[in-house]
């Protein structure tokens, strides 16, 4: 696939309240570009619902249901149940940002992943609270300024891929914003699947992370480059890497993680003892891949 085979259709209007560079709102125009129109959004509270906004006025073009911010999966899985009643083969997708995925909602989540309910829920991951001020969620990285961390966060990010791949649910994959065909085909693949998938899509805030707008594509792509951020799928229980993750398995592969850090007000605090916590984190997540990679070449799968 290739940009010129996408669907040229727009289902999020030009216009919109998003602020300028805004990883949430490019996340879902690729999401309508992978669906088409006749997919059913359920959409929580989070920036997503001021994007989306204010009743009887919307710019998003496919039908959605805004809901309260623990309950988005619940909603999804009861939207799914009645088409099936219908008879109708609607996909159903969840578009929610961490704190209504790793935090508020992760009870629903988790009780939705585990019936294994024929939805797709996708997380958008901004890192922090951005929408109400810019407040730490338990996926703010170790380190990083928010305003209620001021001097860096102090626990490590909770690993919510992992968490639902613990679920033994059919699919389970990361992405970014940043490499749109690798997310958008995760997202085809997903519509194929019966049965609860989850992705987690790396989502670079400019007003929360403190670069410029115009840096967003940048900072995602330097995120997987330095391998703090890693692009796969488990499929089946199947772990692969997918996009530039595949040839980044090594260490030496990758661009010193100071390149990503760098570029981000967020982390203009950090002494050289936080960076080798945050480079030591990323070394024992790519060692756990490899393990798992490792593992499943001697069973043959």
């Amino acid at each position: 696939m290739n940009i010129k085979d996408l669907d040229r259709e727009e289902y999020i209007l030009s216009g919109n309240s998003s602020c300028p560079g805004c990883p949430a709102s490019i996340g879902f125009r690729l999401i309508g570009k992978a669906v088409g129109k006749n997919a059913i959004i359920v959409i929580p509270a989070s920036c997503m619902t001021i994007i989306h906004g204010v009743y009887p006025h919307t710019a998003i073009t496919l039908p959605t249901l805004n809901i309260a911010f623990a309950t988005s999966a619940a909603a999804a899985s009861g939207v799914s149940a009645a088409l099936e009643i219908k008879g109708k083969n609607y996909p159903v997708i969840v578009y929610a940002g961490d704190g209504g995925t790793a935090d508020i909602g992760l009870q629903a989540l988790s009780g939705s992943a585990e019936r294994n309910e024929n939805i797709i829920y996708i997380c958008y991951d901004n890192e922090a609270y951005q929408n109400t001020g810019i407040q730490r969620s338990s996926t703010t990285p170790y380190g990083a300024w928010t305003t209620t961390t001021l001097k860096g966060k102090q626990e490590k990010k909770k690993d919510v891929p992992k968490i639902m791949a613990s679920h033994n649910i059919p699919y389970v994959a990361t992405a970014s914003i940043a490499y749109p065909i690798d997310f958008i085909e995760k997202v085809k693949k997903a519509l194929k699947i019966k049965g609860f998938k989850y992705i987690h899509l790396h989502a670079p805030c400019p007003t929360g992370w403190r670069f410029p707008s115009e840096k967003t594509i940048e900072v995602g792509r330097l995120a997987v480059g330095t391998g703090a951020w890693i692009l796969y799928e488990i499929e089946n229980g199947v772990l692969k890497l997918t996009g530039p993750s595949k040839n980044l398995i090594e260490e030496g592969a990758r661009k010193p993680v100071q390149e990503y850090l760098k570029v981000q007000g967020r982390f203009q605090h950090i002494t050289d003892e936080m960076v080798k916590v945050i480079s030591c984190e990323i070394e024992e997540r790519w060692n756990g891949i490899k393990m798992v990679i490792n593992l499943q070449k001697v069973n043959g799968t």
